[in-house]
């Protein structure tokens, strides 16, 4: 029996209200792809994002990860399942600690549910995950600072380690490297790298460089429709692509 999909969408639509968006969009991600979504603004690629990890509700179709149907429920259950995102603006609590904020990021896939007696410093096994998360993401020297008052790129670096810290198996990740120098760039590409090691990830990109260098598969999205998917090479010597979209880049 062949292997499901981590993630298989079969003729996805998206309207937002008479407008498509997104056009019928078929697709499967294998596990343990590292796969790119590119496209020129207003593709449809962060709500193609959204549609995946329940934020929206599709207008038609399905999408299953690892061969259960997903569509319709909401995130947090979607997220139990084991798909996490992480979104184009940063999200993390600005007054939280970066310690606190990856130890939030790890209660529920450790068991801790909606309770008022545990002690969270006394979580011997909690604390020690975070601490290791900490240091794969090389914030452990910064345990203890507002995550509000950490620069840029180590904001995206925090993010990408709440992202995985709760063990999911697929990875949505949305323009990760958006905003950053090229030395900030190297540094995000390497974490994803190892952050991401035996998992499924999905990501939006805008940097070429990130896209050929770290994807094994690219999906070209124009107007809310695949106009190709196929492996790095492919996509780069593909007329169709050039014309719609790296063109437009080299230009």
């Amino acid at each position: 029996m062949t292997e499901a999909p981590a993630l298989a969408l079969r003729d996805v639509r998206k309207n937002f209200g008479a407008t498509e968006i997104i056009r019928g969009v078929t697709l499967d991600i294998a596990k343990g792809e590292r796969h790119a979504i590119i496209g020129p603004n207003g593709a449809g690629k962060t709500t193609l994002f959204n549609l995946m990890s329940g934020r929206f509700p599709i207008t038609s179709g399905e999408i299953a990860l690892n061969g259960a149907r997903i569509d319709g429920m909401p995130p947090q259950r979607i997220n139990r399942l084991g798909l996490s995102r992480s979104f184009q603006i940063t999200s993390i609590y600005h007054r939280l600690s970066v310690f606190e904020n990856v130890r939030c990021s790890l209660l529920w896939s450790m068991g801790y549910r909606y309770s008022f007696w545990h002690m969270l410093p006394r979580q011997r096994a909690l604390n020690q995950a975070a601490e290791h998360i900490l240091e794969e993401i090389n914030l452990a020297a910064r345990r203890d600072t507002p995550a509000g008052l950490l620069s840029y790129a180590e904001q995206r670096a925090l993010e990408i380690g709440i992202t995985v810290a709760g063990g999911a198996s697929v990875v949505l990740l949305d323009e990760p490297t958006a905003g950053m120098s090229h030395s900030e760039t190297d540094y995000a590409m390497a974490l994803i790298r190892r952050m991401t090691q035996g998992r499924t990830l999905v990501m939006v990109e805008h940097d070429m460089k990130v896209v050929f260098d770290l994807a094994d598969t690219i999906t070209v999205l124009v107007y809310g429709e695949v106009i190709a998917s196929g492996p790095p090479a492919t996509i780069r010597g593909n007329p169709a692509v050039q014309e719609a979209y790296l063109g437009q880049l080299a230009a």
